[in-house]
């Protein structure tokens, strides 16, 4: 195939907190024959507003986000993060069914993936030459990751791929981790919990790791893990498949 032309969207809490993961997606997209844009003009999807109820500001969010990533001339917008991408292909819909954007969200939505079912799906990816980690991890399926975008097996196959990983599941891998973006802190018992029931399921394992598509899961699971003194750590996938380079 040709090589596609790809706008990243980064995430606010990566670009935040997590940066090195953000550049390890540029590097395994360009390893891979992607050329990859970056659009300095772009911030948030706008998620946490509308999941606060915060309608009136979520559009306009909503309508930079469309400005931004309108572009023709790209083939792809790919990002490290389905918890965003299920804002703009579920919410998005909604916030745009009665604007004259529609028909122009709705050919930017169909450009728009998380970055395992990229990989898995357009790409389609079998090897991923130079990954390594020696490691035994298990993985975590978010809830927008499966739920909102349907993504499971792909994933599993990618971290298949990375030599000297041992994959193992964990019980109830389907089950919220409990961040919930807001809801962290308008349920943090409820929220707490959910976590050490996450973290022991995954320590049940043995794993070292675990490891997700999602850093906001991450990381509401390696701060229970840290305060609790758990002897487990957390990887965002972009980071394992380029672990060894």
């Amino acid at each position: 195939m040709a090589q596609p032309v790809v706008d990243i969207f980064i995430p606010c809490f990566i670009d935040q907190l997590f940066p090195q993961t953000a550049w390890n997606m540029v590097k395994l997209l360009e390893s891979l024959g992607c050329t990859v844009r970056y659009n300095t003009n772009q911030t948030c999807c706008g998620q946490p507003a509308y999941n606060a109820g915060y309608q009136k500001e979520c559009r306009q969010v909503a309508d930079k986000f469309l400005e931004d990533f309108s572009s023709e001339d790209s083939d792809y917008i790919v990002a490290p993060s389905a918890s965003c991408v299920g804002m703009i292909r579920n919410a998005y819909s909604n916030i745009f069914m009665t604007s004259s954007n529609f028909v122009r969200y709705r050919a930017m939505e169909r450009k728009v993936l998380e970055l395992t079912e990229f990989l898995t799906d357009v790409l389609q990816v079998q090897e991923i030459p130079g990954a390594r980690l020696d490691a035994k991890v298990t993985y975590h399926d978010s809830c927008s990751a499966l739920r909102e975008c349907g993504i499971k097996e792909g994933p599993r196959r990618l971290l298949g791929m990375v030599q000297g990983l041992e994959l193992t599941e964990m019980q109830d891998t389907e089950t919220c981790c409990g961040f919930g973006g807001t809801f962290a802190t308008k349920f943090e018992s409820i929220s707490v919990a959910m976590g050490e029931q996450k973290v022991e399921n995954a320590l049940s394992t043995g794993a070292e790791y675990i490891v997700s598509t999602d850093t906001s899961c991450l990381m509401h699971l390696d701060a229970y893990s840290r305060k609790q003194g758990k002897p487990i750590k957390v990887l965002h996938i972009a980071d394992v498949l380029t672990s060894g380079w």
